[in-house]
């Protein structure tokens, strides 16, 4: 074992927290304003990259942290470690309704692709690095973009995904399509492309975007049903402020006919 052995509980239903339980010495790294409530006891440090040990001084650091950029997240992340003499625990919440999903990464072959915020948080040890679509097709037009997160070890990772989730085990060959964005996370033998929607009133009237995710087994896919850049969306559009908003007519003939060319 390279990675702190922590235990855990997740708490509540649509806007979930988990506390994790911290034997004295050791550490869990979580995304930065993850950070609900904690004991005392417990030291904070902030860290270049993902404070997974690897050797390497201070350039191998700041490599780390620039790996971190290309996710789009921050380049620091927060280390929680317990500095008292008896077990303490720390919490961390998720952002947005959804699930909390515990990944036990020494019994899913040491290592999970996943979408570039999906993280969490995770026991130290874990190393939080991104991934190179071996497509260029997948990586300018997957809605996940070009990089996705790897994370890597023999510990616990925590991700957080939107609305309720579905796990998958794909057999050898076997195809499964989804929405880009509903994609949370799947084991590294999973073949991952973007496939064009074929027929072009599909394409321009099906309200449902011009590519989707194709994935191939053997292994491991997390769906989430409720991506947030959908749920941002849906809200964005329903501000006073947005004239698309403004649907006041919603239940009537022309509301119909908005809704018909609007793909909803």
């Amino acid at each position: 074992m390279n990675n702190h052995d922590i235990d855990y509980k997740i708490e509540g239903q649509e806007m979930q927290f988990v506390e994790v339980e911290l034997d004295p010495g050791e550490t869990i790294v979580a995304e930065a304003g993850s950070f609900m409530m904690m004991d005392d006891g417990i030291g904070m440090e902030t860290i270049f990259g993902d404070g997974s040990g690897e050797s390497g001084g201070l350039m191998g650091k700041l490599f780390g942290a620039g790996k971190r950029l290309l996710t789009g997240e921050s380049l620091f992340m927060t280390a929680f470690t317990n500095q008292a003499s008896g077990k303490k625990h720390v919490s961390f919440a998720a952002p947005y309704p959804g699930k909390i999903i515990p990944l036990d990464l020494s019994v899913l072959g040491g290592r999970m692709i996943c979408q570039k915020d999906a993280f969490l948080c995770a026991a130290k040890g874990v190393s939080i690095g991104i991934e190179f679509q071996k497509k260029l097709g997948t990586g300018f037009f997957g809605g996940e973009g070009f990089i996705m997160q790897k994370l890597e070890g023999d510990g616990l990772a925590f991700v957080h995904a939107g609305g309720m989730i579905k796990e998958l085990e794909l057999t050898a060959g076997e195809t499964l399509r989804i929405d880009t964005g509903c994609l949370v996370a799947m084991t590294s033998s999973v073949d991952y492309d973007i496939e064009f929607v074929k027929g072009i009133k599909t394409a321009l009237f099906g309200g449902e975007g011009l590519f989707f995710a194709t994935l191939r087994g053997p292994g491991k896919v997390l769906v989430q049903s409720l991506p947030f850049s959908r749920l941002a969306s849906r809200v964005f559009s329903a501000m006073p402020g947005n004239p698309v908003g403004r649907r006041q007519d919603e239940g009537s003939i022309t509301g119909g006919l908005f809704d018909l060319f609007d793909g909803r």
